[in-house]
Formats: C-alpha cells, sequence, structure tokens
C-alpha cells in the first residue's frame, strides 16, 4: 500500500475511534439534564464519563494533526471552507470542557443548572455540526482549480447536511443512552434504558432518510463498487441488531452494535471518497485527492514511523482507563464531579 493511502485509512481509523468514543460522550452531556432529575443524579451522570472525556478528545485531535501532516491542502481547504462551523465547534468544546471542571465549584442550584446546560449545548452543537461536515465533505462543496473553497457558510447547508447532522446527533444520543443503561444503576438506569428504547426507531428513520438522500446528492455509494457496499449493508444491519437487542434489554452486545454502526458507517464514508478526500462541486477535477493534497513522501515516513511507536501507547492507556473505572456508577458512589 502506498504512504498515502495508508494515512487516508488511518485518518479513517482515528474518525472511526473518534466517533465510537466521543460518540457516547457527547450523547451522555446531551441526555444529562433530561434524565437526571437531581443534582445527585446528574453527578451520577457526569461521572460516567468523567474520567474519560478529554481522552476521548484525543482521537479528534490526533485525527486533526494528521489530516495537516499527511494531507496539507486538504487541512487547509476544508479548515478555510469550513471556518465558521468549525469556530462554533470549537467555541462548543471549549464551553463543555470548562462546564465539566465548573460545575462543581459552587453548590448553588443556579449555579449548577447553568453549566448543566452549557454542558448539554456544548454536547448538542459539535454532535450537529459533524454531521453536517461529513455531509458536505462528500455531497461536495465549491473548490476551484488552485483548491481554494470559493464558496460561503450557507453553501455548507442543504437538505443533505441537515439531515446528516440530526442524524448524527440522535445517533450519539442513543449511544449515550445506551452506554448510562451499562455505567449507571438505579432510577438514572432506567430512565436511560427507557430513552435508548425511544431513540431507537428516531435513529432508524432519520437514517434511512439520510441513505435516501445519499443515493439522490452524492457518488458515495457507486464509488463503493458493490452497490450500495458491504460496508453501508453492515451499517444498517448494525442498526437493527441495536433495536432487537435493546428489545431482550441485552445493552452490552447493543452497546457493541451501536459502536459498530459508527465503525461501518464512517468506513462507508472513506470508502466513498477514496481516492478523493474532498469533492469539488464545480467540477470533478478540481477535487481534492490522495495524490494532489499529499505531503511528501519523507513526511509521511517519518509520520508512519512515529504513529507506529506512540499510537499503540494510546490505545493501550486508554484501555486501561476504561478498565479501572469500568465499574457502575450509583446514587451512593463516591463522586468526583
Amino acid at each position: 500500500m502506498e504512504l498515502n493511502s495508508l494515512w487516508f485509512t488511518l485518518i479513517a481509523v482515528l474518525f472511526i475511534g473518534f466517533f465510537f468514543l466521543e460518540g457516547f460522550d457527547y450523547g451522555v452531556g446531551i441526555l444529562m439534564p433530561f434524565l437526571g432529575r437531581n443534582d445527585r443524579e446528574r453527578r451520577v451522570i457526569i461521572n460516567t464519563i468523567g474520567p474519560f472525556w478529554d481522552g476521548n478528545e484525543v482521537w479528534l485531535i490526533t485525527a486533526g494533526g494528521a489530516m495537516f501532516a499527511a494531507f496539507p491542502h486538504w487541512y487547509a481547504t476544508m479548515f478555510s471552507g469550513f471556518y465558521l462551523a468549525l469556530v462554533l465547534m470549537l467555541l462548543a468544546l471549549i464551553v463543555r470542557g470548562v462546564a465539566f471542571e465548573f460545575r462543581s465549584k459552587d453548590r448553588h442550584p443556579r449555579w449548577r443548572r447553568l453549566w448543566d446546560w452549557l454542558l448539554c449545548g456544548g454536547s448538542f452543537i459539535p454532535a450537529l455540526l459533524w454531521g453536517v461536515a461529513l455531509a458536505n465533505v462528500v455531497r461536495g462543496v465549491p473548490i476551484d482549480a488552485e483548491m481554494t473553497y470559493v464558496g460561503t457558510f450557507f453553501d455548507l447547508i442543504n437538505p443533505l447536511s441537515l439531515v446528516a447532522g440530526v442524524a448524527a446527533l440522535v445517533a450519539f444520543m442513543l449511544h449515550g443512552a445506551i452506554f448510562l443503561s451499562l455505567k449507571t444503576d438505579g432510577e438514572v438506569r432506567a430512565r436511560a434504558e427507557q430513552a435508548a428504547s425511544r431513540l431507537w426507531p428516531v435513529v432508524a428513520i432519520v437514517i434511512a432518510l439520510l441513505v435516501i438522500l445519499g443515493y439522490t446528492q452524492t457518488d458515495i455509494f457507486r464509488q463503493l463498487g458493490i452497490n450500495p457496499g458491504v460496508s453501508a449493508l453492515g451499517s444498517g444491519a448494525a442498526l437493527l441488531a441495536v433495536g432487537w437487542l435493546l428489545r431482550d434489554k441485552n445493552y452490552s452486545w447493543a452497546f457493541a452494535a451501536m459502536g459498530l454502526h459508527l465503525a461501518l458507517t464512517i468506513i462507508t464514508v472513506f470508502r466513498g471518497l477514496y481516492p478523493r478526500v474532498l469533492v469539488s462541486s464545480l467540477d470533478p477535477a478540481y477535487s481534492l485527492t490522495i495524490t494532489n493534497a499529499s505531503s511528501s513522501e519523507y513526511t509521511l515516513q517519518i509520520m508512519t514511523i512515529v504513529a507506529l511507536i506512540f499510537v499503540p501507547i494510546v490505545v493501550l492507556y486508554q484501555a486501561w482507563s476504561y478498565w479501572v473505572f469500568r465499574k457502575r456508577i450509583s446514587a451512593e458512589s463516591k463522586l468526583e464531579y
């Protein structure tokens, strides 16, 4: 495999890790004010992701760094074209991170409610915008022959991107509800299980609508070779399995199936893009590819060596942290946040 193809694949793997881990992270943040009826219950919910949320975001930082180093033209064009949306996402993530730390600094109910809703909003906005961003990457944005984005913010708003944003939002909420079903006990667990059961049909309907729009407004499925593609079919099957497992109250396997659905969705997106990294809506010849957007061969060689050393360390550390904090959390537990 050529190094530019290898790094395209590795970036896809990083995004899979990010969507799987940060997906339930965002979902828990969005659901927290609704599933927690009092301060103690909301603290229980926050503590389910308290030890993990910042580590989960490392996957996004690493993916962004890999894009910058391996495909600088992709990074530059995408971040300049999606500038306002990305700034909004960054501000939301800053507020979200601050909310984790500031909420417990004062016991006043109004203070804590304020940070609860800021945490919810700081999770809601990125979840929505990630769907919008991915939809525009595969649908195409106005890029000229100089690899320059020549559109406006409103070029990113279209039926496909809006439905994709809602799809990402409700999928993350479902992922978060299943995670809470595994990590909490008592009333919070019962509400999380009920929320998961109610969210699944919504996710299934929105995903079905997204697939229809994907067929009509993108070439992603035709790019997969076998229409609609093994990964796309697997993603749909995994989502159906989630509904069946939730009905049987098998939340461990439901969580795994939901993670598989998210992973196969990202694989479908990246396989549908390849060898492009960003589609031009002005002319297919202007699209950015793994060749014209790539760094030099020497840069990719150095990056490969560094990744082989440090990525396994990060994975092992995160696996260890999840093992250490694997127990359920209840109202009687010692809470840090």
